[in-house]
């Protein structure tokens, strides 16, 4: 029984598994609204919601905000590259014959 777990459902489980860590990954570190509704400390802020901060009242400082914005993603972008032989796996699973 832990054999046919193993050898037969897991292999098929991985490519889901993998596109719900990456979903998972990105939904809680851009959990931006609960950060700004509930925390009254900026440090203790997630970097999404600290990317608010970047824009003033009067100016706001683009290159800056797109710097901030690119090292925000870079993380999911790492997690989707380190899957991603899982997913290319799951989307190919059924397209062959026997």
């Amino acid at each position: 029984m832990l054999r046919q777990y193993w050898q037969i459902i897991m292999p098929l489980c991985r490519p889901p598994l993998a596109a719900l860590a990456t979903l998972e990954v990105t939904w809680i570190y851009n959990d931006f609204f609960w950060a700004v509704a509930f925390m009254s400390e900026g440090d203790k802020y997630p970097v999404t919601s600290s990317l608010q901060n970047l824009r003033g009242q009067f100016f706001t400082d683009y290159n800056l905000l797109s710097a901030g914005s690119v090292m925000a993603a870079l993380p999911t972008l790492i997690v989707f590259f380190v899957l991603q032989k899982q997913f290319v796996s799951g989307l190919t699973l059924g397209a062959t014959k026997g």
